[in-house]
């Protein structure tokens, strides 16, 4: 096997990702920061982020403004404290950004624009027409590529952290391009792998997206926080899932069913579609099984319309991206013509225990963005609260593990485990000959997620669930892989990351059958109401042999008391 060092190792290229390698190795240069990705980092998610990123830039808006939106909008699961904080940390990171180049969109006096987005109390997104994240990435990438102390490890797939005493010992990869096995040893390590959304069906997110990080960390004994909460975007186009921004429905656009007529009236009757992402989806769905949906020419699925054609003399400057994706993929001009949609999986606000200053339980492990649980979203993120989340966690992450790896050194190498994922991925995985599938296998893992885990959940639907867990984990005891090659191997790939995606995907339907009550993103119609005298606290999954370990900790009230939340 190979064995590679760096002062710090970052893994994940995405926003989260190149924020932190570019702060650590900003703070002291004289340290190596290696970022360790399974994807070209401009093939990240990251680059679909679409609608804007919230920050209190206009005098008339307030940090209490933007901290009680995110709060309420958490449905009062979020740290406070934390909340507080971060709101804090966000307006520096537009500034640098912008610094370094990325096109922000400009109102006439050359100031930097804002629009407004859901659930928010005052205008204060962020971005650069509809494609915030690629525009943020790209200059991100190229800030990164200034420095010679970041070390790119493109297309290396992690398998396995290893801890001893506390710390991160080892990080074992397969070279994609090679077919090598290789060792990672820092000082430092930050988790900034992403999301786990591609559980799902019908969803937003990039097929690549499937909870490596939060998987490795809960393997590894790193406990992961809130994994029942799985935020759904109002509209994702259908048939595809592909993502219409809210920034649609914040600039002005319409929701219609089946009957053509507005319905969030009876839903949020001050915010209508500009309410919050859980109640807007929820909305939708309670259309459709009401029978207003809509039945066409868009496969099996029903769902309700977006209008936008009443905005067209502004959707070539603002939402360019949208309308060349309803015209690309559905042949439809979203200036004469209705767009349409359904919810779609694309957020995960669970993950990784950790803190507003991105440390861990564990010495030396740091967690940025999605991959990590602040918890400043709780059971809800507002829109135009993630890639703020990247940048400025991001860049407290990659500023703490440079602090980190000054003061410590690289630990000695614990051979026998990293001898024993070379042999369950070579001599095991990889020579399984048995009778079942693994796209297969993944194909009714997220059916199976649509279905009794979705926006809507009940006992029946989550004890089925579990029960089809632990049946696909037997069934993926028994999988053939076919492709015995090592270059570039992706059937290989491709099993490994539905082990990862069948271990989160018990976690988060243990996490949402114990919790009896309805918060934000996790309804259930046998408890419909917030419980907070028994479920205001977060969830905590630890692993073990047998499933996760669920355990409970406080939620940070600060000054804003839990209050029945309307929009």
């Amino acid at each position: 096997m190979e064995k590679i060092k760096e002062d710090v190792i970052v893994l994940g290229g995405g926003m989260a990702g190149l924020r932190a390698a570019v702060a650590a190795a900003e703070y002291n240069k004289n340290i190596s920061v290696g970022v360790v990705s399974k994807l070209y980092p401009l093939r990240s998610h990251s680059v679909s982020a679409e609608g804007g990123t919230s920050a209190v830039l206009n005098p008339k808006d307030s940090f209490d403004l933007h901290a009680y939106d995110t709060i309420k909008g958490s449905d009062y699961l979020a740290d406070q404290d934390a909340v507080e904080e971060f709101v804090r940390l966000v307006p520096e990171q537009i500034y640098t950004t912008d610094h370094w180049g990325c096109p922000w969109s400009r109102n006439p006096d050359g100031t930097i624009s804002q629009r407004d987005f859901g659930a928010l109390s005052f205008p204060r997104a962020t971005f650069a027409a509809d494609k915030t994240g690629f525009h943020v990435m790209q200059t991100l990438f190229s800030r990164a590529l200034r420095y010679e102390n970041i070390h790119f490890y493109n297309e290396y797939f992690a398998t396995s952290m290893f801890l001893d005493n506390g710390r991160m010992n080892s990080l074992t990869t397969i070279n994609l391009r090679t077919g090598d096995f290789v060792v990672f040893q820092s000082k430092a390590f930050i988790f900034a792998a992403g999301g786990a959304g591609r559980l799902y069906q019908f969803s937003t997110y990039a097929h690549s997206v499937s909870g490596d990080g939060d998987a490795i960390a809960y393997r590894a004994g790193i406990p992961l926080k809130d994994m029942e909460f799985i935020q759904f975007h109002p509209t994702g186009l259908v048939p595809s899932g592909i993502l219409i921004t809210e920034g649609a429905r914040a600039d002005g656009g319409y929701l219609l069913n089946g009957e053509n007529k507005r319905f969030m009236q009876a839903y949020a009757p001050n915010k209508l579609e500009k309410a919050s992402r859980d109640v807007v989806s929820r909305a939708i769905m309670w259309e459709i099984e009401a029978g207003r949906g809509v039945k066409g020419e868009y496969g099996d699925m029903e769902y309700v319309w977006l209008d936008l054609r009443h905005m067209a003399d502004v959707l070539d400057e603002r939402l360019p991206m949208i309308t060349e994706i309803a015209k690309k993929f559905n042949g439809i001009d979203a200036h004469t013509e209705l767009i349409p949609v359904h919810p779609a999986t694309h957020y995960t606000m669970g993950g990784i225990d950790s803190n507003v200053r991105t440390t861990t339980d564990y010495s030396g492990i740091f967690a940025a963005g999605e991959n990590a649980c602040v918890s400043i979203h709780g059971a809800n993120r507002l829109g135009s609260n993630s890639t703020n989340e990247c940048l400025a966690l991001g860049n407290v992450a990659g500023v703490s593990a440079a602090k980190y790896a000054m003061e410590h050194d690289i630990p000695d190498l614990v051979v026998s485990n990293v001898e024993n994922e070379e042999k369950r991925i070579w001599d095991d995985l990889l020579k399984r000959n048995g009778g079942e599938n693994v796209a297969k296998i993944r194909e009714d893992l997220r059916i199976n997620m649509d279905k009794n885990v979705g926006i809507f959940r009940d006992e029946n639907g989550l004890n089925t669930s579990l029960k089809n867990i632990k049946q696909l984990k037997e069934r993926y005891n028994n999988i053939s892989i076919q492709d015995k090659s090592s270059t570039f191997n992706m059937e290989l790939e491709w099993a490994l990351e539905v082990g990862f995606m069948l271990d989160i995907a018990e976690v988060i339907t243990t996490g949402a059958l114990l919790r009896k009550e309805s918060r934000g993103a996790h309804y259930r119609k046998d408890y419909p109401n917030r419980d907070d005298e028994n479920y205001l606290k977060h969830t905590i999954a630890t692993y073990t042999k047998d499933g996760p370990r669920i355990t409970y900790k406080p939620v940070v009230i600060t000054k804003w008391q839990p209050t029945v939340r309307t929009y």
